[in-house]
């Protein structure tokens, strides 16, 4: 697909490439932790201030097989998108294109069907409730969407789940799985990283079958806050695992 000009606001080169590269690890990470789907799912970081430009996978490409160089630059207000022959995947173009433009301060989305999150997702009520601190860390900020109706390939639902995000974060969507979204690759990583931990734990705590002690809301929303002092452990996990990327195939950064 041809990428237009970069207008004043989108970012200067080194930090396109960066955020490049960035993305790129994370579908390899993705898949390395079995969190893919076939070659479903998909991740977007936006690249202009207004969100409307934006990097996204290419239709149909295995997560452990994406390099900087495949993603896709796009333009939300590009009504031509579809129409061309290397054209995105009709979902991930209807509802990252959509909630880019109406949320440019969601700079990163990543939407996956986690196994943990995904089995949480299909419960009646798929809260992500208080019980250790790994459940806290997300305590008043996942949003919640019961309005499941199938494979989404129209921009009304991309509108639809925009709202639903409202102020939060995370978004638990009901018998999906999840989304969630950061202002850096790494940021957005390390969500879905302790979102599918947390998922873990709350599944095998309902699969015992025993009362579960969740927290008071004083002490999960101090433990949430607590988790504000610890932002800086996203860039260097995700440094780390970059790093070990590079040992077994850095073919991701071409």
């Amino acid at each position: 697909m041809k990428e237009a000009a970069n207008p004043a606001d989108d970012l200067n080169g080194t930090e396109l490439q960066n955020l490049r590269l960035d993305l790129a690890a994370a579908f390899r990470l993705c898949a390395q932790m079995n969190w893919h789907e076939s070659v479903g799912n998909h991740f977007s970081a936006a690249v202009s201030a207004d969100g409307k430009r934006f990097l996204m996978n290419p239709k149909w490409r295995h997560f452990g097989s994406i390099r900087a160089s495949d993603l896709l630059l796009l333009d939300a207000d590009d009504t031509g998108v579809m129409q061309r022959a290397n054209a995105p995947d009709a979902s991930a173009w209807t509802v990252h294109g959509t909630i880019h433009r109406l949320r440019p301060e969601l700079r990163v989305l990543i939407h996956a069907h986690t196994p943990y999150a995904t089995a949480l997702s299909v419960l009646k009520d798929p809260s992500m409730l208080p019980l250790d601190n790994n459940t806290a860390r997300f305590y008043g900020d996942v949003a919640i969407d019961t309005d499941f109706g199938g494979i989404a390939d129209q921009a009304d639902e991309g509108v639809r789940l925009a709202a639903a995000l409202g102020n939060h974060s995370c978004l638990m969507m009901g018998n999906h799985g999840v989304s969630v979204s950061g202002a850096t690759v790494a940021e957005a990583f390390e969500k879905l990283y302790f979102f599918e931990k947390a998922a873990q734990t709350l599944m095998l705590a309902y699969a015992s079958g025993q009362p579960l002690n969740v927290l008071s809301h004083e002490v999960a929303q101090k433990t949430a806050e607590g988790w504000h002092d610890y932002r800086g452990m996203a860039t260097a996990h995700f440094d780390y695992l970059k790093s070990q990327l590079d040992k077994t195939d850095p073919s991701w950064r071409n």
